[in-house]
């Protein structure tokens, strides 16, 4: 039995509502790692940034964009493994559905993983919502010898299915015809949960109001224990209504025996199975092929292993030794060393007649001679490498292999294997990664994640200028970091996991096959992320210059030094001048570490000190973007006490290592 009068009211109010707006409303939803950002960005003409592996899309993107001739508002969601939510990103997700209640939704499936897909579109139907189903990585599928009935699918589902391979633009012709031409119809699928659960379905649903999407799969959610629900519940309920809600919850999940939400789960599942089954065909001795075995030796405890240490050395020797030696070289050297710095210096020494000004600007600290000379030359050849290392690894599908690599070490921290997933984009960019730190479940691995962020994990750009520096040393000083910063990371997660309350959460993870990156995905994730680091970065250089530079005109410089030097000359050994590229190191940690980089350059920093300067900076507070992010997501008492902790950290940590690298005397 269904409550079939709900769901059609529903569906006539909410194209009602969609036809009466000035923009029609489309939803991209899916699976994550399904291609819905690259479709999005297909559709809209928008960069945004790509990655084959779970979590990138966490904030929402929307554009208004033009298809034959009518204006569509799209909106790119957070990928889900359910519309029942477990995370905040599926509660987002799920909460544009209800809340906004679009035209149309364009759902994302992997064509490899039919199954997955077609339970999300089942929720999509109890919602009433009408649906245009796009299978992605078709040339994927067929690879691996997987074919879909495309028509009998689009039979039985009631809607309308298109395949595309969206990398090379395949299908996105007929994706838009499904979108613009034809009215996107509410797919027919009715998982059957039995007498029991439909009785209650029923009864609660007579509780609900009138909703954007369908009573009958609120009341789902409700008996399934859907605890996201209780805000707006409470807005549309009085007490005694939600008193009788919450004892039919009871009542339902006492007669069945079971919890709600796994029998719906599983009669979800079953409906999915049987349709694919129907409809998907697989030939014999498709699998095997290079790109599968690698994949399966990236993920073997010792052959995994050593594909990741062959990864590392690839990495070291492109941006450690070609970023930041040969190129760094080049930039520093001969193109701002003999050409630019000093055409620059004679323009500022004839155009600007008071010395305060000229110091400004071509002085020790100046806009142009440190600003840019650092930005420019030292910071964008290492970034621009590291970045186009980083969307190889991204695309090819290798990051969450290194996400299962490394589960069990993240369970020694307290955290699931998909906290890793935070931290690997954390060598991205900080500020984004503790964004991303929403999929996680419980709020308990948000607050340990975010912490470790800020204390352990480098951004793209400071990374890059460490390795550029361990690379002027040896192998040595590259381990002795690495296991450094490993050490601290373990040591300070074993700790938080005792501290914040709550339990740990379940790891679940969709590994994507191993593929060949695509040199136009590259190109335009390196070029999206130089126009990132331009737009972001060098304005934050340029203030931290000047601050530098107020700081040493009225002599604060010199003093915060003789003020720092119990610490940073007396425990950490090194010299005063680098308490500067600490405090800079606030504004952008890249800057602070690119300060190092300098003093390095000079012959200013011994082998030993540059080691120990590097770990301490890699330890040391994050810059002030990922301050304010976390604030943002955590609060301003967490986020202050964390930075309270770190601090100490990082001072303590470089103590340490100096004292064991002098007493060791290990050669750097």
């Amino acid at each position: 039995m269904h409550c079939h009068t709900q769901d059609k009211d529903t569906q006539a109010q909410g194209k009602t509502k969609a036809r009466g707006g000035d923009l029609s409303k489309i939803a991209l939803v899916g699976n994550p790692n399904v291609g819905k950002s690259v479709i999005f960005g297909l559709l809209t003409g928008r960069y945004v940034t790509v990655s084959n592996y779970p979590g990138t899309t966490v904030e929402v993107s929307q554009s208004n964009v033009a298809i034959e001739g009518r204006r569509f508002l799209i909106v790119d969601t957070p990928g889900v493994n359910s519309l029942l939510p477990m995370s905040e990103d599926e509660k987002v997700t799920r909460d544009i559905l209800l809340d906004e209640r679009p035209q149309a939704v364009l759902q994302v499936g992997d064509a490899k993983n039919l199954k997955r897909t077609l339970a999300i579109t089942s929720q999509l139907s109890e919602m009433g919502l009408p649906v245009v189903l796009a299978l992605n990585m078709m040339d994927e599928a067929m690879d691996r010898g997987i074919s879909v009935d495309m028509d009998a699918l689009k039979n039985i589902i009631g809607a309308d299915v298109t395949g595309t391979v969206a990398p090379e633009r395949k299908g996105l012709k007929e994706l838009r015809a499904a979108l613009v031409r034809r009215e996107p119809r509410v797919p027919d699928l009715k998982p059957e949960y039995g007498p029991v659960v439909e009785d209650y379905i029923c009864r609660v649903a007579r509780l609900l109001p009138e909703a954007n999407i369908s009573r009958r799969s609120l009341s789902i959610m409700i008996l399934s224990g859907d605890e996201s629900l209780g805000a707006w519940l409470r807005a549309n309920l009085d007490k005694p209504q939600l008193e009788t809600m919450e004892r039919l919850r009871a009542e339902c999940r006492e007669a069945l025996g079971k919890p709600v939400g796994m029998h719906v789960n599983e009669a979800r599942m079953k409906l999915a199975t049987e349709i694919t089954e129907t409809v998907m065909k697989k030939s014999e001795g498709a699998r095997g092929t290079v790109a599968e075995l690698f994949g399966r030796a990236s993920m073997h405890p010792f052959w995994g292993l050593i594909i990741l240490l062959g990864v590392l050395f690839i990495l070291y020797e492109f941006v450690g030794v070609l970023g930041a030696d040969v190129m760094v070289g080049f930039a520093e050297e001969t193109l701002f060393g003999k050409y630019l710095n000093p055409m620059f210096t004679k323009v500022v020494d004839l155009i600007m007649p008071i010395q305060f000004f000229r110091d400004m600007f071509v002085g020790e600290y100046g806009l142009i001679t440190m600003a840019l000379t650092y930005a420019i030359a030292i910071i964008l050849p290492i970034t621009t490498t590291f970045f186009i290392a980083f969307s190889i690894l991204e695309d090819s599908g290798y990051l969450p292999r290194l996400a299962i690599m490394s589960n069990k070490f993240f369970n020694l921290m307290g955290l699931s294997g998909k906290a890793v997933l935070p931290m690997v984009l954390g060598l991205g960019c900080g500020t984004m990664a503790v964004m991303t730190t929403r999929i996680l479940e419980s709020r308990r691995d948000r607050i340990i994640a975010t912490f470790l962020l800020a204390l352990a994990v480098p951004c793209a750009a400071q990374l890059g200028v460490i390795m550029g520096m361990l690379g002027a040393l040896s192998f040595n000083s590259l381990a002795i970091w690495i296991g450094s910063v490993i050490v601290v990371l373990l040591v300070a997660g074993f700790l938080a996991a005792r501290i914040v309350p709550g339990d740990q959460s379940e790891f679940f993870l969709e590994i994507p096959p191993i593929r060949m990156p695509k040199m136009e995905n590259i190109i335009m994730k390196t070029w999206g992320r130089a126009i990132w680091y331009l737009k972001e970065a060098v304005p934050l250089f340029m203030l931290g210059t000047f601050a530098l530079f107020i700081l040493d005109k009225i002599h604060l410089l010199g003093f915060i030094e003789h003020l720092a030097s119990p610490i940073v000359v007396g425990v950490l050994d090194l010299p005063e001048k680098t308490t500067a590229a600490f405090l800079i190191g606030f504004f952008r940690r890249d800057y602070g570490a690119a300060g190092l980089f300098a003093l390095a350059e000079k012959g200013l920093l011994t082998p030993v000190q540059t080691v120990v300067s590097l770990v301490t900076i890699t330890l040391f507070v994050p810059c002030l973007a990922h301050f304010f992010m976390m604030i943002k997501e955590r609060g301003m008492k967490l986020a202050l006490l964390m930075m309270a902790i770190i601090l100490p950290i990082a001072v303590l940590a470089g103590g340490g290592l100096n004292f064991i690298l002098h007493i060791l005397k290990i050669p750097l």
